[in-house]
Parts: C-alpha cells; sequence; structure tokens
C-alpha cells in the first residue's frame, strides 16, 4: 500500500490482528520494511503491524536531499495517522532506531514503548566522513559498489565466512536502494545528535544490540541505557549490527519478552 504524506508516497504495508494494540518497525540504512518479516509474522496474533519503507528506501518515494530526522520523524508520525494509530510500540533498527529516540523526546504521547536496535543516539567523531565516503561511492560507481563493504561491516566475520542464507537478502536490499534516497538519509545520519535528552524519555524502553557491532558497539549502547530512566539494555551474542536477523532467536526471545512486559 502506499500512502500520500509530507509530499511524498510511502510504501507501507499494515498485518496482523484488527482491535491489538500497535507496534510500528522501522528499518535500517539501505533496507525496506521486509527487514522484519520474522517478526511481524511472530507477533501477527497479538499486534496490529505497521511496517514501512523509509523516505528515499524500498518502494518509497526518493526525492532530492538533504534528509533531517525532523523530515523524517514528520514522515512516521503523518503515516502513523494515515493508518489511525493514535499509540504504537516503536522498534527500529539503526537509524530506525534512531527515530525512536527522537519520537519518544517529542512525541512520547504517541509512543506505548520504544525498542531501539543497533542504534546509537550521537554520531561518533567519524559519523561525518564515514556516510560522506558513502554518498561518494554510491555517486560514482553505484550501489553495487557498497555491498561488500556493507555486509563486512554489518556482520560478524563468523556469518560472512559462512555466507548465512540472510546475507543475500541484505545485498539484494542494498542493490535496490535508490542513491539519491540513500545519500538523503546518510545526511540525516550525519546529523545524529538525540545523546543530550535521553533523560526525557519517560516510556518503557528496551535498547537491544549485537555484541560485535561495529556501528552501535556494545559500550555505547550500555550507557545509552543508563541515561534513559528505566531502560533495559539485551546484548545479542553473535550478532552484528542487523542482530535480528543474524540471531534471530535471542532477539526474538528478548523482544516478546519485553513487550510482554518480562
Amino acid at each position: 500500500m502506499r500512502a500520500k504524506v509530507n509530499g511524498i508516497e510511502i510504501n507501507y504495508e499494515v498485518s496482523g490482528t484488527e482491535g491489538k494494540p500497535w507496534i510500528t518497525f522501522s528499518h535500517a540504512l539501505c533496507n525496506n520494511l521486509t527487514l522484519w518479516d520474522d517478526q511481524a509474522a511472530l507477533l501477527k496474533g497479538n499486534y496490529r503491524i505497521l511496517r514501512y519503507d523509509l523516505r528515499g528506501m524500498g518502494q518509497s518515494d526518493s526525492p532530492p536531499g538533504p534528509y533531517t530526522f525532523p523530515m523524517i520523524i514528520d514522515d512516521a508520525l503523518a503515516l502513523l495517522d494515515h493508518v489511525g494509530a493514535k499509540q504504537t510500540h516503536w522498534c527500529g533498527l539503526s537509524i530506525g532506531g534512531m527515530m525512536g529516540y527522537g519520537l519518544a523526546q517529542d512525541h512520547g504521547d504517541r509512543l506505548l514503548s520504544l525498542i531501539a536496535c543497533d542504534s546509537r543516539p550521537d554520531a561518533p567523531p567519524d559519523y561525518q566522513a564515514y556516510f560522506q565516503h558513502r554518498i561518494d561511492v554510491a555517486a560514482e560507481e553505484g550501489m553495487e559498489a557498497l555491498v561488500d563493504l556493507t555486509i563486512a561491516r554489518w556482520f560478524t566475520p563468523a556469518s560472512v565466512k559462512a555466507n548465512i542464507p540472510v546475507l543475500d537478502k541484505v545485498r539484494a536490499m542494498i542493490r535496490s536502494t535508490d542513491p539519491v534516497g540513500h545519500a538523503g538519509c546518510c545526511e540525516a545520519l550525519k546529523t545524529l545528535s538525540f545523546g543530550a535528552r535521553l533523560g526525557e524519555i519517560k516510556i518503557r524502553t528496551l535498547i537491544i544490540g549485537g555484541a560485535e557491532d561495529k556501528g552501535a558497539p556494545p559500550e555505547a549502547l550500555a550507557e545509552t541505557a543508563k541515561a534513559i530512566p528505566g531502560a533495559h539494555h539485551v546484548l545479542i551474542p553473535s550478532a552484528g549490527h542487523i542482530s535480528n536477523l543474524e540471531n534471530p532467536t535471542v532477539f526474538n526471545k528478548a523482544l516478546v519478552e519485553f513487550l510482554e512486559g518480562r
């Protein structure tokens, strides 16, 4: 399905059970809503599920950037209004989880809880150079040139060596990403700065991260959890940045237990 929000069309899917609490899934850079296929199937009996492609990603429109976090957060709020979700659990990975910090700080009344996965709240010193490099490579050589580099950064060496099946799914998502949308989202990531206001988050929060995540390392996420009142931090073993795909068993257990209040 497609919704016209904020002057663009957003691709989205609603599934699950009518009348149940909403949960919204927001994906990582160069991903799309299919990142959450397994979690949507797992939760369909107990939740009304919204998944969507971020501005510039998947089948959503890719207007020229730069994009900003306020812009993509406004997209999410408009989409929630479109589907009639007054409140929702928010589960986001990487840029999707970063959006969750912003939503929880400024629109906490719309969230039932926050699950931020492999999502740091602030940009480290090398962020601007790293994401500018991604923009430059994609512009000069196309998205294909980013595939192997991204897989090596996002997954553990053991999974890359074994070439586990989910790697092909992620490779396909990277290849299909519009370079214009990729650049727009990279510009937003350069400006990441939610850390100073983490103490303002009042909703139940779970911070999930892969034990071998290079982009959002465990120590950074542990500090993030400490800064949010009452937040829990779960480390996913044998997983890097895309922890829900690399170790779904442990990830899904942590997700379900948190949602059920355990």
